[in-house]
């Protein structure tokens, strides 16, 4: 498959939707706020791996489009907050100021608690889809954000890491994969094999994300670098040392593409961006 091509075509499917979605303003700054980091680009990640998902058990991703934006907007409210004084305390995100530096931290809060509002809407605007589906799709990261605040400055084990990541950022990925599958009739076979595949991407995603916190630069990544050593975050670097944590993200993706061997071609899409998202600079 020309895998350029379709991704391409994909996140300009979600990059429409949400620009038309996100248009519809009320009457204060914080539709404003809201805007500005939700259309701050970004690979669209989530939303393409929800239409992946759904590819991957026969059916056309793109039926799926308000479910898939609706975790981009979850996604989105979490950067938000997490770049926030009182979290990871961050001055740019995607190559430019944060929510916050622009608008300030109340501001910046209420555009977060905006799009979390926003993107369960936009969710129950799904067709096509039994209600109880789409209540099992629905995912946050808000408990892991306080496992995120409570670890912070302290020495964890790495089985207490794994939970810390599995709540927060491993919790879209979860939601993002098994959801299109649930949305498009997956069995219990298909929905098992995926998401473990989900658990397995979202632990490579981060151990990606803590090495390149260490070796890579703000211009690459777009937002400052060495923030967990600032924070004095336990990461996989600090708890296995940088050659390890690369030797258990190369084993941890080999582990999720075995998972999507009984899905054959359909699948495609999801290997292509399990490899683009852990070989990756932004």
């Amino acid at each position: 498959m020309d895998f350029k091509a379709y991704y391409a075509n994909q996140q300009k499917l979600v990059e429409n939707y949400l620009k038309n979605r996100i248009a519809k303003k009320g009457i204060s700054k914080v539709d404003e706020a809201m805007e500005y980091s939700l259309m701050a680009g970004g690979k669209r990640i989530r939303p393409i791996l929800l239409m992946a998902a759904a590819e991957a058990v026969g059916s056309k991703g793109y039926n799926y489009l308000p479910v898939a934006c609706g975790l981009e907007m979850i996604h989105t409210y979490s950067l938000i907050h997490d770049d926030l004084p009182c979290m990871d305390d961050d001055d740019y995100r995607r190559g430019r100021l944060t929510n916050h530096k622009v608008f300030g931290e109340a501001m910046a809060v209420l555009a977060g608690d905006g799009l979390l509002t926003l993107a369960f809407e936009v969710m129950l605007e799904q067709k096509n889809v039994d209600p109880k589906v789409l209540i099992e799709t629905v995912r946050d990261m808000v408990g892991g954000q306080g496992l995120d605040l409570e670890f912070e400055g302290k020495k964890i084990t790495p089985e207490e890491l794994r939970k810390l990541h599995a709540g927060k950022t491993g919790a879209l990925f979860i939601a993002a994969i098994r959801g299109g599958a649930h949305l498009a009739g997956a069995n219990d076979q298909q929905l098992l094999a995926l998401t473990k595949f989900a658990d397995l991407l979202g632990l490579a995603f981060q151990i990606t994300d803590d090495i390149l916190d260490v070796e890579g630069t703000e211009e690459e990544l777009g937002k400052p670098v060495g923030s967990d050593a600032k924070n004095h975050k336990s990461t996989y670097v600090t708890l296995y040392g940088l050659q390890a944590a690369h030797e258990l993200a190369e084993k941890t993706v080999a582990e999720a593409l075995e998972c999507l061997e009984m899905f054959g071609e359909n699948a495609e899409p999801l290997r292509e961006i399990t490899r683009l998202m852990t070989d990756r600079k932004k």
